[in-house]
């Protein structure tokens, strides 16, 4: 049984092309940055983290399928060694996309997998450089009022309006959404689960 820690559709949509049958368990985690912690560092901890606390909290419903495997994901929007979280509010939207307007950044996409007992655990970090055009005030007004960015590291989703914004993406496009496919097949198979075994059989 594969469980995915994370409530994010996009993860969902995502893993659903890779594996038929998952379960969705994600489990709340303080996502503060340590002090001084380094991007890459920080993505792999909140993968690892995420899905720590989702076998545990698998164990705590009484299940206990040593057969289980969590896999978690990671996200986070990277200039200049900054990370750039969710924005709390439409000023926080603003700096940021004031500070990705007509220049490339780095979106970092982790990746954890661990079996129940925690005694086998692979991790990835996937660095992908995205280019955005010059946005201007009233577009960056604009965009917020969609809705979009409320909820999205670095304060837009590439697989939404914001993609109007990117010029160009190197590296992995699934990853900028949120799971990099290629990479988790990898991993997956380290586990035992192959994704085109598991899609091709009835």
């Amino acid at each position: 049984m594969l469980i995915l820690a994370s409530a994010s559709p996009r993860r969902k949509e995502l893993l659903s092309l890779l594996v038929k049958e998952f379960e969705v368990l994600p489990a709340d985690i303080d996502e503060t940055p340590n002090i001084s912690e380094d991007a890459g560092d920080y993505v792999i901890r909140m993968a690892q983290e995420k899905a720590k606390a989702s076998a545990l909290k698998y164990q705590q419903q009484a299940k206990d399928n040593k057969r289980a495997v969590f896999i978690a994901s990671d996200t986070s929007v990277v200039v200049d060694g900054l990370i750039l979280g969710k924005p709390a509010s439409f000023d926080e939207a603003k700096v940021m996309l004031r500070m990705l307007s007509g220049r490339s950044h780095q979106v970092m996409t982790s990746l954890c997998l661990c079996d129940l007992s925690l005694q086998r655990l692979a991790t990835k970090n996937v660095i992908s450089d995205v280019v955005f055009r010059d946005l201007s005030d009233l577009e960056i007004e604009q965009y917020w009022q969609t809705g979009e960015p409320q909820d999205k590291a670095g304060s837009y989703a590439i697989q939404g309006v914001g993609s109007i914004f990117v010029e160009c993406v190197s590296g992995s496009y699934s990853a900028v959404v949120g799971l990099p496919l290629f990479e988790t097949s990898q991993l997956l198979a380290q586990f035992g689960i192959n994704s085109l075994r598991e899609m091709s059989s009835k």
